[in-house]
């Protein structure tokens, strides 16, 4: 059905339904409503430029993607939150800019999306703890998002985020309970804010039972599936090896995995592993039974809330910044079990 066939069977003219669609705001409501409910019926989708031309709105977001491969969000995570977003987007009439640039020039990247006006909002990746893109983008006064947060940032900003904190003392406690008192922490780089609250949750469930965190069986890095492998391999070689290990991603976890069958020992009974599980659609803890015992939170969830709540930040600018704090499921799989008796 095309805008004349529309119209014809609204009885109304074109130039008042292609208005009502478009988003002109001279069209009362009941009668933009009546002609959205019919268009909807019959799957009649407006010009998008026109679309754009009506409302001042590019129909854009933005998201700025550092070329560099040293940096959390470009990894299979990132890619699952992307398809989340990219759905609601394709939802609601939006498309998808992303904006790869040079690590150094990521600020300038904002402000030139701003100038030149390419984008309705953007979603914030990899916030660090005072992350100076929050502040500029309050200053370019252009509607963001931060999947995360910024733990040293005092203003209101738009964000959603995993209690990371509580998701590792948990993680930390349950291994606990087990018996094990040398847990390794396989974290993420820690200059990124959810890592920092990852190991502020192991540290605190350890002193907690009265335990000195030892930083000799600490690791941070790149959350890769080497990095979990070597930084496996080098604290099973300590002659007080961790009997478990916490990882910050399903990712470094398999490497974990592999150090430890390397070495003969086997999973679940002579090294626990637990881990940070996005629940990634194409990387899934098990089919059934669960591989790994994890902390578990949708990155594909999140990434379609963070674009549904951007989405209403960018139709209602005066509103109040919008905030979301999810807690981690707890999940138990093979990979966990008592610690071994001393010899």
């Amino acid at each position: 059905m095309n805008l004349r066939e529309l119209s014809e069977q609204l009885g109304l003219s074109q130039t008042t339904v292609s208005r009502a669609l478009n988003g002109y705001p001279e069209v009362n409501e009941a009668t933009r409503k009546r002609i959205q409910d019919f268009a909807d019926q019959h799957n009649y989708k407006p010009n998008q430029r026109a679309k754009s031309l009506a409302t001042g709105r590019s129909m854009q977001i933005g998201h700025v993607i550092p070329f560099s491969t040293q940096h959390e969000m470009v990894n299979v995570v990132f890619s699952d939150f992307i398809a989340g977003a990219g759905e609601v987007y394709a939802k609601n009439g939006y498309d998808m800019l992303l904006s790869v640039v040079n690590d150094e020039n990521e600020i300038g990247a904002y402000s030139e999306l701003a100038r030149k006006g390419s984008v309705d909002g953007v979603i914030v990746h990899g916030p660090t703890r005072d992350d100076p893109r929050i502040a500029l983008l309050q200053d370019l006064k252009i509607p963001f998002f931060v999947h995360g947060r910024s733990s040293d940032v005092t203003t209101n900003y738009n964000h959603l985020d995993v209690n990371n904190k509580r998701a590792f003392a948990r993680a930390t406690e349950f291994l606990l309970d087990l018996g094990h008192t040398r847990i390794g922490l396989i974290n993420g780089l820690e200059r990124m804010d959810f890592a920092q609250r990852r190991r502020n949750g192991y540290e605190a469930a350890l002193r907690d039972r009265g335990i000195a965190p030892d930083p000799a069986i600490m690791r941070s890095a790149e959350m890769t599936e080497p990095y979990g492998h070597q930084a496996t391999a080098e604290l099973l070689e300590l002659e007080d090896a961790p009997t478990a290990f916490i990882a910050s991603s399903i990712v470094p976890a398999l490497g974990v995995r592999r150090a430890v069958e390397e070495r003969g020992l086997t999973v679940g009974k002579d090294v626990s592993i637990i881990c940070f599980d996005d629940a990634i659609s194409y990387m899934p803890n098990g089919a059934g039974e669960p591989i790994f015992t994890a902390t578990r939170s949708s990155v594909r969830d999140a990434g379609r809330r963070c674009a549904e709540l951007l989405i209403a930040s960018i139709q209602s600018p005066q509103a109040e910044p919008l905030s979301e704090l999810w807690e981690a499921e707890l999940v138990v799989g093979r990979s966990t079990g008592p610690a071994p008796k001393k010899a």
